[in-house]
């Protein structure tokens, strides 16, 4: 297929905002973002569906605000439950590829090993359930769908774990960060170059359906909240912040409305095998970032 028409949904989105970039080349973006396109109105989706017409749908929106979704779950699974599936029914009705995002907290947390594709989601919180139904929605069409389950993502836009660090270590000379929580921090550039890639590979396939299903999409090893604060301090510039220690703490010592999972390490190997797309190591993606790599 010659430049597909591509619909972004979600562009000031950390994601979303990279894969603006890394989608142009494809052509024919066409990138939107709340108030614009409305993912709580059935109508809203379906407009911007068949007034576009696009080849791909790429879903990078989310209600993602964790906590809050405890008080106000009906928000979050119209946006996250439902919209993904209308999503899914238009994509198909038209004959499009939906690419859409689900998230580690899908599961409990329970395992100690990294979770595989094949691991029944349970999740603890609402922010959770709604998107796993979401997830559920999807799949449940049958269209044509490539789901990333992403980790602990962050970026330089946005409200995310780098941003708050950063922030509190130019303000702080002390830092309290759970060190009994387990993930994959994961840049947005790497998502969403890692996305291009993979869509490169699926629109030159003589069959895409071989591609349909749910992939694993996060950064290689693993970290505690804690370390990933700490490097995240050591990296900047010593004239650029107070603080000089971050501390380890239990989550029983930083309660919140949400509960999140205690070990959500993704084992990608699924995309490694299907797409040839491995992330670095997660350390090595924060030092590019940070403009000190080598």
């Amino acid at each position: 297929m010659s430049s597909p028409r591509v619909l972004l949904i979600g562009r000031q989105g950390q994601v979303g905002w990279e894969l603006c970039r890394t989608l142009a080349p494809l052509g024919g973006l066409v990138a939107v973002d709340y108030p614009e396109i409305n993912l709580a109105d059935a109508e809203s989706i379906r407009k911007w569906m068949r007034d576009t017409t696009p080849n791909v749908v790429v879903n990078a929106a989310a209600y993602t605000a964790v906590d809050k979704a405890e008080s106000e779950p009906a928000l979050c699974d119209a946006i996250n439950a439902t919209a993904p599936g209308l999503l899914a029914e238009e994509s198909k009705r038209q004959g499009a590829l939906l690419v859409h995002y689900s998230t580690d907290y899908v599961y409990d947390g329970t395992k100690q090993t990294p979770y595989t594709e094949n691991d029944p989601p349970n999740p603890v919180s609402a922010y959770g359930r709604s998107k796993c139904a979401g997830d559920q929605a999807v799949q449940a069409v049958d269209g044509m769908f490539l789901i990333f389950r992403l980790c602990w993502v962050y970026g330089v836009r946005g409200q995310n774990f780098l941003r708050t660090i950063q922030r509190l270590a130019r303000e702080r000379e002390t830092l309290r960060v759970v060190n009994d929580q387990r993930g994959c921090p994961t840049w947005s550039r790497m998502i969403a170059e890692a996305t291009a890639l993979a869509l490169h590979r699926v629109l030159a396939a003589a069959d895409p359906t071989t591609y349909r299903g749910v992939y694993h999409l996060a950064a290689s090893g693993e970290t505690s909240w804690h370390g990933f604060a700490e490097r995240i301090v050591s990296l900047m510039p010593p004239a650029e912040r107070r603080c000089r220690q971050v501390q380890a703490i239990r989550t029983a010592e930083y309660p919140t409305p949400a509960r999140r999972p205690v070990y959500s390490v993704l084992n990608c190997d699924k995309l490694r095998d299907r797409f040839a797309i491995r992330l670095p190591d997660w350390e090595q993606s924060l030092e590019l970032l940070s403009g000190q790599a080598g």
